[in-house]
């Protein structure tokens, strides 16, 4: 990724014109940092020169990204229960079928709620990856109520005292409201059984800028607690997430980093910091 190598390269290879501080910030913009996020860079490199712009930077970026908790939320007393939602193309059902496999390693049980009952390929999607992953797969009929399908699931989660409930949901973005509404109606239901701990948000980091206005609409009416950002297997530029989390305040809990069920790992924001540097 090494993000900023350009940058410290051109700036300690000797003098810099206007046309070179134009180049670099144009080519963090395109690293999908953004305008705002890369003009404040630049100004950071202008003033501060030698040894010192390293930790200069690193500060800068240290305050961007999100204070708040990475770990995944779990219960010992009951099922921890956790939402996905996002737009649909991002990648949603894949992540949660990494989430499972990602929690089966620890040892945990797992059952998943097929909630996105108005699109037969997710449902048929999810069944796929439980059959594979060895993990149950709570359905309704086609074009269903996803309320009462995830209402059954965590009802079962609960008798069965199982570790965690995935919910996938619906991502019909285009229909924003009603989608917002559902999502909604299916968290009131959940909750009458079992309550809901996370609310993870899948977003493809190949989209750039637009994952955050992603990201800033399903915040509006979701309390999201957490992002997985999809594609970070060397298509995405690299500065997504430093905009995403000063943007939203959201952590992001997990990356996606290929295609397999395995392909999902803890984010860590020391190693994706020196990443960008190195």
């Amino acid at each position: 990724m090494a993000l900023f190598s350009k940058l410290f390269t051109k700036i300690r290879g000797g003098s810099t014109s206007s046309s070179d501080w134009a180049e670099l910030e144009e080519s963090l913009i395109a690293s999908d940092l953004g305008a705002k996020n890369a003009a404040e860079i630049i100004e950071i490199a202008k003033r501060v020169k030698g040894d010192e712009l390293d930790s200069a930077i690193t500060t800068a970026l240290e305050s961007w990204l999100s204070p708040n908790n990475r770990s995944l939320a779990t219960n010992i007393d009951r099922p921890t229960t956790i939402m996905i939602v996002g737009v649909n193309g991002t990648g949603k059902t894949t992540s949660t079928a990494k989430l499972v496999s990602y929690l089966k390693e620890g040892r945990k049980s797992v059952l998943l709620a097929a909630a996105d009952t108005f699109r037969a390929a997710a449902v048929e999607q999810l069944e796929t990856w439980g059959d594979r992953l060895g993990v149950e797969v709570v359905t309704g009929p086609p074009n269903g109520d996803p309320a009462s399908v995830a209402f059954d699931a965590a009802t079962k989660a609960k008798s069965e005292q199982l570790d965690y409930l995935i919910i996938d949901t619906a991502g019909r973005l285009h229909t924003k409201s009603g989608l917002m509404d559902e999502l909604g109606k299916v968290r009131r239901v959940v909750e009458k059984t079992l309550p809901i701990d996370e609310v993870l948000l899948v977003v493809d980091a190949t989209t750039g800028q637009n994952g955050i206005i992603q990201a800033k609409t399903f915040m509006e009416s979701v309390a999201i607690t957490g992002l997985i950002l999809t594609k970070m297997d060397g298509s995405a530029k690299g500065g997504i997430a430093l905009a995403i989390e000063r943007e939203t305040g959201v952590p992001i809990k997990f990356i996606g980093t290929g295609e397999s069920a395995a392909d999902l790992e803890p984010f860590s924001a020391e190693n994706y910091l020196n990443g960008l540097f190195r």
